[in-house]
């Protein structure tokens, strides 16, 4: 079938016209990206694996740092980031999380882990544990034995004389 070839060849050129294009819109985006001085950051659209993979590739290029966030294939995007705005970790798992990322939220959330692990360390110095078990063993097993259980055993405890005791 040379002319199903034919129209495979057209549609892989068709494609390939396309990627070129889209790449030309990328590269023009990031450049006005690059130019925008009061934007640290830019969120595209959702888009295409291989989209996305155009898009990491042109942002690389020009000196960007690139994720791509969402969970499922029709709903990932790309965030690209100037170098001196680079995301902290803290940044990417809101991004991850599908929160937006609010700086004075996470401030907030760093000063309360540090409060809370003070408050452990002044636990920790405030002297060991006293040594030995906390309680006693019988109170782990007193729901399977009760209390009488073992006394009333030992009281009727006799030798058997099938074993020749």
């Amino acid at each position: 079938p040379p002319e199903q070839a034919a129209r495979m060849k057209k549609l892989q050129e068709q494609e390939k016209r396309q990627k070129v294009e889209f790449r030309k819109r990328m590269e023009q985006e990031v450049s006005q990206f690059i130019q925008a001085t009061g934007e640290p950051r830019r969120r595209f659209q959702p888009m295409s694996k291989i989209e996305r993979s155009i898009l990491h590739d042109v942002a690389e290029v020009a000196g960007l740092t690139s994720f791509s966030f969402g969970d499922d294939e029709d709903s990932r995007y790309v965030m690209v980031f100037k170098k001196e705005f680079a995301p902290s970790d803290e940044e990417l798992e809101a991004y991850r999380r599908g929160e937006e990322w609010d700086p004075a939220r996470a401030e907030e959330r760093r000063r309360l882990r540090e409060l809370a692990a003070q408050q452990e360390e002044a636990e920790l110095e405030s002297g060991p544990a006293p040594p030995g078990p906390p309680n006693d063993y019988k109170d782990k097993y007193r729901h399977l034995i009760g209390c009488e259980a073992a006394k009333a055993a030992a009281r009727t405890m006799e030798a058997n004389k099938a074993y020749g005791c």
